[in-house]
């Protein structure tokens, strides 16, 4: 592969209980909390799963925007996508698993239009790509 474009993090500390996470330029810096539904304190950091969800959110809408903008039926300004990940432990009794969803709004688009392009979109961004036969991520627009 090609590499565009590379990030650097550092997670030090108790990790999820009470660590940090940081990149190596300084523009994310967050302490991390562990929520109480995963018997945490829910202290006042976030959390690996709210740092995925939000950079799934905005990968995601930006594959959407290359993908309707390529199609000729560019998603609207106001464009949205929801992101949801869950934690849980895997079926096979040994570690966890993620459990995605992604729903776009205030999409502008009819119903059929939508629907094609946000699967075209899931073919197109790095995170679904990444995740694609390992996590079951389920796409849906209103």
């Amino acid at each position: 592969m090609d590499v565009l474009y590379r990030a650097h993090a550092t997670a030090s500390g108790g990790g999820r209980a009470g660590g940090r996470s940081h990149t190596d330029d300084g523009k994310i810096d967050v302490t991390l909390s562990v929520p109480k539904a995963m018997g945490g304190d829910d202290g006042p950091g976030t959390n690996p799963e709210q740092l995925f969800a939000t950079g799934y959110a905005a990968c995601y809408l930006g594959a959407l925007r290359l993908v309707s903008g390529k199609a000729g039926t560019p998603v609207g300004p106001d464009t949205k996508v929801h992101s949801t990940v869950g934690f849980g432990p895997n079926t096979r009794g040994e570690g966890f698993n993620l459990d995605i969803e992604l729903k776009i709004t205030d999409h502008g688009l009819d119903q059929a239009t939508i629907d094609d392009l946000i699967h075209k979109a899931h073919q197109v961004c790095p995170y679904s790509n990444a995740t694609r036969g390992n996590v079951d991520v389920r796409l849906s627009a209103g």
